[in-house]
């Protein structure tokens, strides 16, 4: 190879992906107001998983991030500031900004259609009415993306949704949460250590 070919190809050439690289979206609304209800679950999860490598989040363009190493993984872990309804915009940022594609984006977020306590792996799915995905899927071109769904159940009366999802958790909920949150972080580096298929038998129960 001629020297300047082999110069241009070491200093010009473009970023390499990473394949042990993941961005971990935990969804929620930012503020005070927002910090412990339900449909903040997916900002809980993420704050466990960079408490447990002691790594503090950071403020950044569209998103609080922290950056954790796990089994030879690098994990960013994303808190969109954005607010719930344009989630997109910061998942869309984060993946262009550190070159990771959407088979390697893990998206953790509250479910009402799955009983408070258990846990959803899934490859790909439809956005199931809640708004955060409505907004990566417009945002990102589809929904062939890993999500984990964490069950919030649907304890509320007709016309009462809204309420109980931006709505504190219960005392047995409170009290369970810890676990929970605990499980969900360990499905997480599970999906990036062992791969999906072997995360989704292992925490789809």
């Amino acid at each position: 190879m001629p020297w300047w070919s082999a110069f241009k190809t070491f200093f010009f050439s473009e970023v390499v992906d990473d394949p042990m690289k993941y961005l971990v979206i935990g969804l929620g609304n930012i503020g005070a107001e927002y910090e412990d209800t339900r449909h903040n679950v997916g900002f809980k999860v993420v704050e466990q998983m960079a408490a447990d490598k002691k790594e503090p989040f950071k403020s950044e363009s569209k998103a609080s991030v922290a950056k954790i190493k796990h089994k030879g993984r690098t994990l960013v872990l994303l808190k969109p500031t954005t607010y719930m309804n344009l989630s997109g915009e910061a998942v869309r940022y984060w993946m262009q900004k550190e070159k990771i594609p959407k088979e390697r984006i893990i998206v953790v977020l509250d479910d009402l259609n799955l009983q408070f306590g258990t846990l959803r792996i899934r490859g790909k799915g439809s956005d199931g009415g809640h708004n955060g995905l409505k907004s990566i899927d417009q945002l990102t071109g589809g929904n062939n993306y890993i999500r984990l769904r964490i069950g919030i159940g649907a304890e509320f009366r007709k016309g009462q949704q809204v309420d109980y999802v931006l709505g504190e958790w219960s005392a047995d909920e409170k009290s369970a949460l810890p676990d929970l949150i605990k499980k969900s972080a360990e499905a997480i580096l599970a999906i990036a250590s062992i791969g999906l298929g072997r995360a989704m038998n292992q925490f789809n129960k």
